[in-house]
């Protein structure tokens, strides 16, 4: 079912993850939660930048027209999803340096449960104050790093100790993503696909 893990890994995430590490679910649905919970951030993101407008500072807030932030947020949309895939790739490809031998289910699952955080951070878009969204999407990113260092020697069936270290390369690995996400969003702006105010 799709989300039926989305609770526990909130309330109970050592056990959460020890269920998903016993009872691993078809390619299909790890699939259908990314696809849906990626909606999240590019839904809420359209709807703050329309319909309330951000606030940066002093002044009236800033909104964008709908055909300038659908395009944004399609092109976020792919670029989440596109990230997660390809955080799924690297956990498989450094798995064997690790003495692991993972699925890729199971390297997907990985890396779609642990950017789940990151993903519901899209929330805070609805009330978009600047500072609000650093300290909610701070926090996403802390959970997010959380689940991933107790989830990696669960799911990889490797010790603690070695978990921890492969659990810092993904990190690592996650970083030079981001920031290849954020390069990417520059070139496309200087492309012309760049946000359009309204008056």
């Amino acid at each position: 079912m799709v989300l039926n893990h989305l609770l526990g890994l909130y309330t109970h995430p050592r056990e959460e993850w020890e269920t998903i590490g016993q009872n691993h679910e078809a390619l299909r649905s790890s699939l259908s939660h990314i696809l849906l919970i990626a909606l999240i951030p590019s839904v809420c993101g359209f709807i703050a930048s329309t319909q309330i407008g951000w606030n940066i500072g002093a002044g009236d807030p800033i909104k964008l027209t709908s055909q300038s932030a659908s395009m944004i947020s399609v092109a976020m949309y792919i670029g989440m999803v596109a990230g997660v895939f390809a955080l799924a790739y690297l956990v498989h490809w450094m798995a064997k340096t690790f003495g692991a031998q993972p699925t890729k289910t199971q390297a997907i699952e990985l890396a779609a449960y642990t950017s789940t955080p990151l993903f519901m951070v899209g929330l805070s878009a609805l009330f978009p104050q600047l500072w609000f969204m650093m300290l909610v999407g701070l926090a996403g990113v802390a959970y997010s790093v959380y689940l991933l260092y107790s989830g990696v020697p669960i799911i990889m069936k490797i010790p603690e100790e070695r978990g921890f270290i492969y659990a810092s390369s993904v990190v690592t690995c996650g970083l030079v993503l981001l920031v290849s996400l954020m390069a990417g969003s520059v070139i496309l702006w200087s492309l012309g696909l760049g946000p359009v105010f309204t008056h």
